[in-house]
């Protein structure tokens, strides 16, 4: 998505202690524990502006999760989905980085939480954050439970599937739902899995355009770099909500150390096994 040239290095997010800064920087100093969005992150040593770099209280796992899944999971809620309370939310892939905290969030703000994924351990760990009602799409037709228990549809889906997961989106959303589009992960297991990724689906299809324009319901997209000025603001909001304790971190419990790790963890990811963020240590 960010580079079409061979070589580069990978990774957007991750946390460190400084070792160096520039003669300008003043926020910061050596020695300082931070967390920071830049690409290039899969590295010992990076260079980081400093308007990309958050002071953390330690170098900690449980701060990592939100450079990226938090803070989207925070912002798009708040600023594209305008949530309320007393709603009902549908969160796809909830038991991941990102959507273990919009389902947390969602809760915190008085809502009503349907969760999909994949197992039923990842079934478990979402009751355990609250989720009021979780379906395992392996065992259950997403949008037949939607149409059965939800007839009034969903106000607002966040929406990080693609495929047929868009599509029961699209047929179960309420009267000016919002669906939050972040991602399509579905595009990419289909080139790794063919047999069991999730089916695609025409993007919007006659039907699609009706179903959101009778509901006078909306699409929106989210792209993180268009919504920096509110980075900051969200990151700390949501360490004081970890430090409190009120909100959980969403770490996966697989411990991956060192570069030659990565491969592993990636692989883990793709094949949809991590409850919550995966993350590796670089010794």
């Amino acid at each position: 998505m960010y580079h079409d040239k061979l070589p580069f290095i990978a990774g957007v997010e991750g946390a460190g202690l400084v070792t160096e800064v520039g003669s300008n920087v003043s926020t910061v100093k050596v020695g300082d524990a931070v967390m920071y969005q830049t690409l290039g992150a899969y590295a010992e040593y990076v260079q980081v502006p400093v308007s990309a770099a958050i002071k953390i209280p330690e170098l900690s796992k449980n701060a990592l999760p939100v450079a990226v899944g938090g803070v989207s999971a925070s912002i798009c809620l708040e600023h594209l989905g305008e949530m309320k309370s007393n709603e009902t939310v549908l969160v796809t892939a909830a038991a991941g980085g990102t959507g273990q905290f919009v389902v947390q969030l969602a809760k915190m703000a008085g809502n009503h939480v349907i969760g999909t994924t994949s197992s039923d351990e990842k079934v478990e760990a979402l009751k355990t954050l609250g989720c009021d009602r979780v379906i395992n799409y392996n065992k259950e037709n997403v949008s037949d439970v939607l149409k059965k228990e939800y007839p009034s549809g969903v106000d607002i889906v966040f929406e990080s599937i693609g495929g047929e997961m868009f599509r029961a989106a699209v047929e179960n959303i309420a009267v000016h739902g919002r669906i939050i589009k972040i991602g399509f992960i579905s595009r990419v297991l289909e080139t790794k899995d063919k047999e069991n990724a999730p089916k695609p689906a025409p993007l919007l299809s006659w039907e699609a355009n009706e179903k959101i324009l009778m509901k006078s319901a909306s699409i929106r997209g989210f792209f993180m770099y268009h919504f920096e000025e509110h980075i900051r603001e969200h990151t700390e909001r949501l360490l004081k909500l970890i430090n409190e304790g009120k909100l959980k971190p969403g770490v996966d419990p697989t411990e991956y150390k060192g570069f030659q790790s990565i491969p592993d963890a990636i692989d883990r990811m793709f094949a949809r096994e991590n409850v919550g963020k995966l993350v590796v240590e670089l010794e």
